[in-house]
């Protein structure tokens, strides 16, 4: 079942969804190739042909994007549009406006029509006119995205009608830094990309076992000592981490408040809201080697160099529940979203069941076992976090020994987790590993493929994701937030590789979490896609070409 909403859009969709093909000489014979699938495309007659006396008009509230547009076009171009405020010219020109008219397309919606002389792209709020610009940048030749002058390309667009709006709220892709640091510059190269496909959430994780990757100044030590490992083990590790290979280069890095604050400048000009991830209690031990009181024994430890799940653990200690209180704090004055993700998942509770304190906590706070303490502390944070106007999310553990009561959860252990959610009232962001986890095999054989943390997802296989469970019923359907693709990077080492295995996977979850279901075919997908990864190729991409498999395919 899917939300009363999305029924709407389907609805339309069987009377609007289709692409119209009038005979006209005129007509520009290039396929229309646009990711995500827009909900409603009418082809018309003719083209439109951009030249350099080509005007961008715009009211008060489009100018920004308006010179954004301009910048867009020229590199490839040559031409520096001119950005005028006000009447409608004269000549050829390309119109952004705001419409209230149109707020039945929801803040992220927009029209786009194309005709001979003119382009107009309509949408009640400035998110939608930017996503217009995005499928407007996306009907020019693929050159349109170089970066230097191209000569000899006419730089023209297929006269067209398109009425889009997005199926979920929640467009996510997540990338972990804490494995394997990723300079600033790569970040805003994953925005650009985002933005391109109309994703509209960054879910940045922050802080690990291997590496704490985010400057707070109140405990500096969590970057001088906990963004940095000795070395790396090399490969898998097998059944005995005593036996591994480890590569002997000292590792990490972080982003001052400075860097993030430039990071989340740059997202939200593309209309991306960034949700930082600070894991607790569990993969924390790149804090307790930062700071040993913050774990159960209280003794030394070393920021992790292998992969896996530690058994180092936060405490639940009033000055620990503080001092991440803290850390939060800093991380609310960076981050100006609604959402702060506190992990909670994979948290071995071995050292607390061993340990005297932690026992004598639980039986002091009342508490029935570890599970519980592990919610206590979840319900420390929220409370915390809706006292500064803010909510929490964290993976479906959370849902251990009882959720927090204004918490949201990430779905990553199937869905099972995200059903139970949203059947308690809670919002849900599906993230299963069956269909969105990037880290995995995208083709086979393996051995073929750069190593990998294990499984397979090939692109099919995403592009088939069903982000509303069958199984889950319908009044509970809206608490379905959306979904995000999970970029893990034990085995990424680099941004190029990051990128690998990013795309053009992204480009599928893209379809799934925008455009209708109804309105999905695989086949008319990857024909749109071999156009596509000519735009990619063009933004120094390394996607790996789709390797389609089946129809429809099943993970293991």
């Amino acid at each position: 079942m899917v939300p009363e909403r999305d029924r709407t859009i389907l609805a339309a969709c069987a009377i609007m969804t289709f692409i119209a093909v009038a005979p006209s000489l005129a007509r520009d014979t290039r396929p229309i190739a646009i990711i995500p699938q827009p909900v409603s495309v009418i082809a018309q007659s003719g083209t439109f042909t951009l030249t350099a006396d080509t005007v961008i008009q715009t009211d008060r509230a489009t100018a920004d994007l308006g010179r954004r547009l301009a910048r867009y076009l020229e590199p490839a171009t040559g031409f520096t549009l001119r950005v005028q405020a006000g009447p409608a010219s004269s000549g050829r020109r390309i119109t952004l406006a705001i419409d209230p008219r149109l707020r039945r397309l929801a803040p992220e919606g927009y029209t786009l029509d194309v005709a001979a002389r003119r382009i107009v792209v309509r949408a009640p709020e400035p998110a939608g006119i930017f996503y217009g610009i995005q499928t407007l940048r996306q009907l020019l030749p693929p050159e349109i995205f170089r970066e230097a002058r191209v000569a000899g390309v006419p730089w023209t667009l297929p006269a067209v009608k398109i009425e889009d709006m997005p199926r979920f709220a929640w467009r996510g892709m997540h990338l972990d830094v804490g494995r394997h640091f990723m300079p600033k510059e790569f970040i805003k190269k994953y925005l650009d990309l985002l933005a391109l496909h109309k994703l509209n959430t960054f879910h940045w994780h922050l802080t690990e076992d291997q590496g704490w990757r985010i400057e707070i100044r109140k405990y500096p030590k969590l970057t001088e000592v906990g963004a940095w490992r000795k070395q790396t083990i090399v490969g898998r590790q097998g059944d005995k981490p005593e036996a591994a290979t480890y590569d002997g280069i000292r590792h990490g890095g972080y982003y001052t408040q400075d860097d993030v604050r430039e990071i989340v400048a740059y997202a939200r000009d593309r209309f991306i809201t960034i949700v930082p991830e600070i894991e607790m209690p569990g993969h924390a031990l790149a804090a307790i080697a930062s700071y040993p009181a913050l774990g159960v024994d209280g003794t030394p430890a070393e920021v992790a160099t292998r992969w896996g799940v530690f058994d180092n653990i936060l405490n639940a200690d009033d000055s620990t529940i503080a001092f991440m209180q803290d850390v939060l704090t800093e991380v609310m004055g960076l981050f100006p979203g609604r959402f702060i993700h506190i992990g909670g998942d994979e948290a071995a509770k071995a050292r607390w069941k061993a340990n005297p304190r932690v026992q004598a906590r639980i039986a002091a706070l009342g508490l029935k076992d570890e599970d519980a303490l592990q919610s206590w502390f979840i319900r420390q944070m929220d409370g915390f976090l809706a006292s500064k106007g803010r909510r929490l999310i964290g993976w479906d553990e959370i849902l251990q020994g009882g959720l927090a009561p204004g918490a949201a959860v990430m779905s990553w252990q199937g869905v099972t987790g995200g059903i139970a959610a949203a059947r308690q009232g809670h919002d849900v962001v599906m993230a299963p590993t069956s269909h969105t986890y990037f880290d995995y095999y995208q083709a086979r054989p393996a051995a073929a493929e750069p190593l990998a943390i294990g499984g397979y997802l090939p692109i099919e296989t995403v592009y088939a994701f069903e982000p509303v469970p069958a199984d889950l019923e319908p009044q509970y359907a809206a608490h379905v937030l959306g979904a995000q693709g999970q970029i893990w990077t034990e085995y990424i080492g680099t941004p190029k590789q990051a990128e690998y295995m990013a795309f053009p996977r992204a480009c599928a979850l893209a379809e799934v979490v925008w455009t209708p279901a109804a309105s999905r075919n695989l086949a008319d997908f990857l024909a749109r896609l071999d156009v596509h990864a000519r735009r990619l190729a063009i933004l120094d991409v390394n996607f790996r070409p789709p390797q389609v498999t089946s129809p429809v395919a099943t993970p293991r």
